[in-house]
Formats: structure tokens, C-alpha cells, sequence
């Protein structure tokens, strides 16, 4: 069994065949995919986060609106990038999005990717200074992010409040218990996915790596997992942790799909470009009659070795089209290879 959940950038704009033409658009149909991708028994509901784009920005309000609308469906991000946030703030955020939702949230954060601007985290308040990198900034606010949902109290009580408090250090409110076993890194290389591993959190690991040794994506990605896991065995801890990969996958099942995505089956390769001046690995799109998909991706290590598939979705094709490409995947593809 492997869970199975949709990623969405919740693009927008008002190109031709566009059916997401604003931010309003993009919010209200990434409640309602979630709607219905738990109604075909998806297991997860995923959102990017980029700043000073025409996407989705700030989750929590979304995760929580989800929450409200569905029952069972995981709900959660694919990454907030830690540069931007606040740590006490957001974990105000997302204590109250994960009680809305009854403890579905299942938050990826990271250092993030290249963003629209120069430094944008810098407009946020934030800057690194000179003797620290803005990764060393990311990975510094998720360290206060972690310790803080953990519930201890680190606040000094005001002798004259408002309201009475409880006895002791005040912690942030509201706390949401178990949250911190539901924090997943987005980690870009091998040696990532081993710290991740000593932070105790779980991996998660998208369509490209920030590192390339030669050898196929999915090999890489998959020897990424295992180190990832033997760490974490290093480590002793008692809980087993998760582990996700996201994949373009489209079965081609009708002439829109044909139209839409059939010439993404000729391109089976990997590819190979530089992000921040280092070489990345960018894994391949699946696109083919759910037969031979099915064949393609019985090759694919990293898939086997995960135990959460989050499928990214082209948003802008609307809810309808991409609840019956999941449908898709679901009925013709899922079930063959031991995902259902």
C-alpha cells in the first residue's frame, strides 16, 4: 500500500485555456480538488508555496479552509520555504490549522527554492546577515519552529496579565499535540536527507536533486531514501519515519489526455541543468497508455522505495480534469502495482 496525493502550485492568470484566471480561482478550486480527491480516495492534499508570484503564497488560511471541508484527506505543503517565516507566528498558524483540521496536516518546509525577486526574504523583515548563507537562516527558523510546537513553556508570564495563566512558562497557543511527528524537510541532495534524518523529520524529495553523480534520477533519489533511512536507524529513534517523491504521471486514457500530454511520452529522459550556479538532476514526466505506464513505472526505484507518491497536477485545467486524471491513476494504474 502506498498513500497517494495530489501537488498543486495553484498557479493563476488569463492565458487562453486558462480555467484559473485569479487568486480567487486558485483558492477556491484547490478546496474544491481537495473535496473531491478525497471522495476518490486520495490519501493527501499538497500546496506550494512561492512568494511574489502569481501562486499560492500563504497556506495556512487554505490548509485550514480544507480542514474544514474534509474528514479525512492529509493536508499539506510541498514547501513553505523557512527564509520567509516567522517561527512563533507560524506555528500560532499552524497549531490552529492542524486542530480545525483534527491532526491531518502534514507540513513540508525547507530552505526553498530560487524565488521571483532578488533576496525577497529580506522584504519579509528577514536577513541573514554577513557571516551566515540564507540556508543557515532557514534551517535557524525551523530549529525555533520545531522546538516550539513540542508544547513546553519558554515565555515569562506578565504577574499582572490580562487573564490568568497556568502556572509556569507560557507556550505558544494554540498548541496542537503530535504536529511535530508531521514535519517533513524537502531536501535537494544526499547529504540533506541525512541531516533530515538527524533532525527527526520525515523527507520529502521532489521531481529534481541539487547534486548529479551520473546515474539515473530515480537511482540517485533512491539511494537519497536510503541514506535518509539509515540514518534515521542511527539514530534510534522509536518512530518510523515517512518518506515522499513527487512525480508528473498521466495516464492517457482520453483524447484530452492524448491532446494534453502525449508528447510528454517521448520525452523519457531525465534532464540536467544548474540552479544557483550548481548542477541539478530533473526527473522525467510519465505520460502514456496506462499499460505501458504502468510498466514504466515499475522501474522506478525511488517510487517503490517511498511511501507517499504526491502527483503534481497542471491546476489550470480545472478541477474536473484533474479529479479524473487522479481517478485515473487510481483505477487504471494504482492497483497493478501494489499501491492499492
Amino acid at each position: 500500500m502506498k498513500k497517494i496525493g495530489f501537488l498543486s502550485f495553484g498557479h493563476w492568470s488569463q492565458a487562453r485555456g486558462s480555467h484559473v484566471a485569479s487568486a480567487s480561482d486558485a483558492l477556491l478550486q484547490s478546496i474544491d480538488l481537495a473535496v473531491a480527491a478525497e471522495e476518490l480516495g486520495a490519501d493527501g492534499a499538497y500546496f506550494r508555496v512561492h512568494h511574489f508570484a502569481q501562486q499560492l503564497a500563504s497556506p495556512f488560511p487554505l490548509l485550514a479552509a480544507i480542514g474544514a471541508r474534509t474528514s479525512r484527506i492529509e493536508i499539506g505543503t510541498g514547501v513553505i520555504d523557512m527564509r520567509y517565516e516567522n517561527p512563533l507566528y507560524m506555528a500560532e498558524d499552524a497549531g490552529a490549522a492542524d486542530l480545525i483540521a483534527g491532526g491531518r496536516l502534514q507540513l513540508g518546509i525547507s530552505r526553498g527554492s530560487p524565488e521571483q525577486v532578488i533576496e525577497g526574504y529580506k522584504y519579509f523583515g528577514y536577513d541573514p546577515g554577513e557571516e551566515r548563507t540564507d540556508a543557515d537562516m532557514a534551517r535557524q527558523h525551523a530549529g525555533v519552529f520545531l522546538k516550539v510546537i513540542e508544547g513546553e513553556g519558554f515565555a515569562q508570564p506578565n504577574p499582572r496579565p490580562m487573564f490568568p495563566n497556568p502556572p509556569g512558562p507560557l507556550r505558544i497557543e494554540p498548541h496542537s499535540p503530535g504536529l511535530r511527528d508531521r514535519i517533513w524537510w524537502g531536501a535537494g541532495t544526499r547529504a540533506t536527507a541525512e541531516w533530515t534524518a538527524r533532525q527527526g523529520l520525515n523527507l520529502m524529495s521532489s521531481t529534481l536533486l541539487t547534486e548529479d553523480t551520473g546515474v539515473p534520477f530515480h537511482q540517485l533519489q533512491a539511494e537519497q531514501i536510503q541514506r535518509f533511512r539509515d540514518e534515521w536507524k542511527a539514530q534510534g529513534f522509536e518512530r518510523e519515519p515517512r518518506v515522499s517523491v513527487s512525480r508528473s504521471i498521466f495516464p492517457l486514457v482520453t483524447d484530452d489526455d492524448h491532446r494534453f500530454f502525449g508528447r510528454r511520452g517521448a520525452d523519457s529522459d531525465d534532464q540536467v541543468g544548474v540552479i544557483d550556479g550548481s548542477t541539478a538532476r530533473f526527473g522525467r514526466s510519465y505520460a502514456a497508455e496506462p499499460d505501458e505506464l504502468i510498466e514504466q513505472l515499475r522501474e522506478d526505484e525511488a517510487i517503490a522505495a517511498a511511501d507517499t507518491l504526491l502527483l503534481t497536477v497542471p491546476n489550470q485545467l480545472g478541477v474536473d480534469y484533474n479529479a479524473q486524471v487522479l481517478a485515473n491513476i487510481i483505477e487504471h494504474v494504482a492497483p497493478a502495482l501494489g499501491w492499492r
